[in-house]
């Protein structure tokens, strides 16, 4: 048995419990539509704590999310996998256009955010990467995902949070994102005094 059909193998027993555990689906499906909601709301709570680690995070969280964004719209138009329900009959709960499968676009946000959250904060890295992985099996049980393509977007979410997170740490790049910063929070208290 290859990658693929073992990948579809997987898909299979996990889409299939959408039959098996039905009760479950319109919360999978809530998950799989909305619980990345989740994790904007958690970015704008961390920014609007305002204390300086928050926001140095922030800023590496969202840089992290977009250059991971990024390279998943790259690798989607090099190697474009088809959705699950394209070439199978699947259950779906979701509706979805049928644009390119791996990596996925969810995954590897989430775990860029929750890579990025943990290496500043263990603890609540932990909560966000448990949110990530939800994220990526609801996508799965609602049948637009096939387990390798959170795999790919987890790992590429996760090692790109990692690489910013390091390279954002260098002296010059820490001090541009402080100088952007020191910007932001002179035009904030003009606005919205603390």
């Amino acid at each position: 048995m290859n990658l693929a059909q073992l990948d579809y193998q997987w898909f299979q027993t996990i889409n299939h419990f959408a039959d098996r555990f039905s009760a479950l689906n319109p919360l999978v499906a809530f998950f799989a539509n909305n619980l990345d909601y989740v994790f904007y709301l958690g970015v704008i709570v961390y920014w609007f704590i305002r204390t300086p680690d928050n926001r140095k995070m922030v800023v590496n969280t969202l840089l992290s999310a977009g250059i991971a964004l990024g390279i998943n719209n790259i690798i989607g138009a090099i190697y474009h996998r088809d959705r699950p329900f394209v070439a199978h009959h699947v259950i779906q709960l979701v509706q979805h256009d049928a644009s390119a499968s791996f990596p996925s676009n969810h995954a590897a946000a989430a775990f860029a955010v929750a890579s990025s959250i943990w290496l500043w904060r263990r603890k609540e890295g932990r909560i966000w990467f448990v949110l990530a992985a939800i994220i990526g099996l609801s996508r799965i049980w609602s049948g637009i995902h096939y387990p390798l393509d959170i795999v790919g977007g987890a790992i590429s979410g996760t090692v790109i949070g990692i690489i910013v997170n390091k390279t954002m740490r260098q002296r010059v790049l820490e001090e541009f994102s402080v100088s952007f910063i020191r910007l932001y929070e002179f035009i904030e208290h003009k606005v919205w005094k603390p």
